[in-house]
């Protein structure tokens, strides 16, 4: 895939830009300010629809064009795929009136609406840059980010299940409350356990086999960055964990001989044991009103030499290990996608 043009319009801080995109590596030099990474967040966007600076879509808007009644930041990028041209459009747009501000997302691929679930990973982008050493040493949910957008690029009907989830969880969340305010019938969960079983049981595995492959690209990058001193791993940390009775069990204790353990389990076979741990913590999550387990608490540590390096390595281990793992998942990509 080879990006040809780029159009930004009212994005960050560009009022306008149209550009053409030579063939090649492309280096931008320019002061501080100028908008060198805003380029970068833009074509980012374009893969994952979301941004990774932002906190939400409306801080992409141009601040000067909101005074208006309706603002709209536009990225246009052409690009060539499989020898065939194609155009991709994304609208952000905020309506203001007398009550509130809404801001909405309209995104077309060659002159068709269409849904980010249905477009993630046509136009295909790994991203570097500083921030992203939050992968390593930030919360879970920085983690859980930079694994979902992977795998959403490149895993069919990743991006859909984990939005299915969401919502699920949002709404079990909703009944568990309620069960225990008014200590109604708790059978009223067995529908949502069994759709949210459904989604976890895909996402959990697509993770597992994921990680296991970036695993073994990122510790070939990383064995030629460290000139053979240092060994990675990829420490997955699941909070339903397929390779233990998790009927039995209420903590993780991670143990590295499970790691292939994980790996002989189908979708099947996870759904019907993340169901039976639902079912054996009902009182527990009834009485707390939240959703204990699932792909939403779960978390991987990058390892060094037994080390986690995100809590204990220095600042040159944690960008080497950032690099090593941006190589992976370039080659997970590329394999992937073609």
């Amino acid at each position: 895939m080879f990006l040809t043009k780029l159009s930004l319009t009212n994005f960050r801080s560009y009022q306008h830009l149209e550009t053409e995109i030579p063939s090649g590596i492309l280096l931008l030099s320019g002061g501080n300010a100028q908008g060198k990474t805003t380029i970068l967040e833009a074509l980012f966007y374009c893969a994952t629809f979301s941004s990774l600076l932002a906190e939400n879509d409306r801080q992409l808007i141009r601040f000067e064009s909101m005074k208006e009644p309706i603002a709209v930041a536009r990225i246009v990028a052409q690009f060539q795929k499989s020898e065939t041209d194609h155009k991709l459009e994304i609208r952000i747009i905020q309506e203001t009136n007398s009550l509130n501000k809404h801001v909405r997302k309209e995104i077309l691929l060659d002159n068709v609406k269409t849904s980010a679930q249905k477009t993630v990973g046509f136009f295909p982008a790994v991203l570097l840059i500083p921030q992203m050493t939050a992968i390593l040493e930030g919360s879970p949910h920085e983690r859980r980010r930079y694994l979902n957008i992977t795998l959403s690029q490149s895993i069919p009907g990743y991006a859909q299940a984990l939005t299915e989830y969401n919502q699920i969880i949002s709404q079990r969340n909703a009944l568990l409350k309620l069960l225990g305010e008014r200590k109604a019938d708790p059978q009223q969960l067995d529908y949502w356990d069994e759709i949210m079983s459904k989604r976890a049981s895909f996402i959990i595995y697509h993770r597992i086999h994921a990680l296991h492959t970036l695993e073994k690209l990122a510790q070939e990058a990383h064995r030629k960055l460290t000139a053979n001193v240092e060994n990675l791993f990829l420490n997955y940390q699941p909070s339903y964990d397929p390779a233990y009775d998790s009927v039995k069990r209420d903590s993780i204790a991670y143990s590295w001989s499970d790691r292939q353990d994980r790996l002989i389990n189908k979708p099947d076979e996870i759904q019907t044991g993340f169901r039976m741990r639902l079912n054996s913590i009902r009182n527990q999550e009834i009485e707390r009103g939240i959703s204990t387990i699932g792909p939403h608490r779960d978390d991987f540590r990058i390892i060094g030499n037994d080390i986690d390096i995100g809590t204990y390595g220095s600042r040159g281990q944690i960008r080497t290990a950032l690099i090593s793992l941006k190589l992976a998942e370039i080659n997970w990509m590329k394999d992937k996608l073609g």
